[in-house]
């Protein structure tokens, strides 16, 4: 049972705009009780509840700023098992909300335990009352200030998101011949991954798509550097190599060490049926042909960013009526299902082919789809896609 009250203990939260208010998760109603009235002149608002459930209703009925909550609620149970399942779910609910847990049955293993799931203190009843209080003071400060940085952060992401949005081309353009389809979803707000299409005539597009190690905003921030080097180079009369080059030297002046991107860029010309492309260590795109044979677009050379003086080759495709070319990055082909299988690079192309009679938005419809239904909608890196459809004619 508590100690005594100390009616000396200085009175709290009294500049605070709004009083901090706890939930209190135990069995015993004494033992609220004695917490009620041990807060009652320290400016803390509470409420109580004395079982898992109602915990979790408490949680989702209101906003609280801190969880201060027994380990076990059954009976003669010592074991903490109902407080540690009860921890899981407040971790699903709530992962900032301060938890101290508060047992007369500690253990240092059930301790070791609660700690790795996220509980801030530890404290063993009875328990010494200004000690308790110093704790909670502590907890729901530090609580408040991550609150603010977490709603900081979540501000900031969202004004990089609308500006990487930005940056991607806000109407895909379209040339005779041809129809193209995009799709970007960045895994965290922002995102390294980006794609980019340039219209340079009624026949000619440059089409890009790249990748850069890593997520978040330093990620992001390097592909917009990207973006403004491709869009300050291309050109109708640049050719992919040069254009890989040049973008390559800027890069590696201005990287971060550890940091490189992968880099597909190509000229389509409509009229005279050509692709030509180059291939910076990017996965490489598909062209399935009407027929359902397929090509990969292999030629190139290193990712952009590690080799300053990299030299970079290119290849010229034929394009045909009915013809497929499908742009994409890892977050796709490695994204994994609940049994941790790959969705693989085989299972893309097999969609892109037994789907090519499909127009471009409606097969990058279909492989989203599928891709999506592999992984039940859980997806965990950045991905884009690209479809270019040649006409039939």
């Amino acid at each position: 049972m508590a100690r005594t009250l100390d009616k000396t203990l200085p009175v709290m939260w009294t500049t605070c705009a709004a009083p901090p208010r706890i939930l209190i998760a135990d069995d015993q109603p004494d033992l609220i009780d004695a917490l009620k009235l041990l807060l009652k002149g320290q400016g803390i608002e509470m409420d109580g509840v004395n079982s898992p459930d109602a915990a979790i209703a408490a949680l989702e009925a209101r906003a609280f700023d801190l969880l201060l909550m027994d380990l076990n609620y059954t009976g003669d149970t010592t074991s903490g098992r109902e407080g540690i399942d009860l921890l899981s779910r407040v971790q699903a609910l709530d992962h900032l909300l301060p938890v101290i847990v508060m047992t007369g049955w500690g253990s240092v293993d059930i301790a070791v335990e609660a700690m790795r799931r996220g509980v801030r203190d530890f404290v063993q009843k009875p328990w010494d009352n200004a000690q308790l209080l110093a704790t909670l003071r502590s907890e729901i400060e530090e609580g408040r200030a991550r609150r603010q940085r977490d709603a900081s952060d979540r501000r900031e992401l969202a004004e990089a998101l609308k500006i990487q949005q930005r940056l991607l081309p806000q109407q895909v353009p379209q040339i005779d011949g041809c129809e193209l389809a995009a799709s970007w979803q960045p895994a965290s707000g922002v995102g390294g991954d980006c794609f980019d299409a340039l219209r340079f005539g009624d026949a000619r597009l440059a089409l890009s798509i790249a990748d850069v190690v890593g997520k978040g905003i330093p990620a992001a921030l390097l592909m917009s550097n990207l973006q403004a080097a491709v869009r300050a180079f291309a050109s109708d009369a640049v050719e992919p190599r040069e254009l890989c080059q040049q973008v390559n030297r800027i890069l590696c002046g201005n990287i971060a060490e550890g940091r490189f991107i992968s880099f597909f860029y190509c000229l389509i010309d409509s009229a005279a049926g050509t692709l030509v492309y180059t291939n910076a260590g990017h996965y490489f795109p598909m062209l399935v042909r009407a027929d359902g044979t397929s090509v990969r677009l292999e030629a190139g050379g290193p990712v952009l960013g590690v080799l300053q003086h990299a030299e970079y080759e290119q290849a010229h495709v034929a394009l045909s009526p009915g013809d497929r070319l499908v742009l994409f990055t890892d977050g796709l082909t490695e994204a994994r299902n609940a049994a941790d299988d790959e969705f693989g690079e085989q299972r893309l192309l097999d969609a892109a082919i037994e789907h090519r009679a499909c127009s471009a938005p409606a097969l990058q419809a279909r492989l989203a789809d599928a891709v999506a239904s592999f992984t039940a909608g859980q997806m965990h890196d950045d991905a884009t896609l690209v479809v270019l459809g040649v006409d039939q004619g």
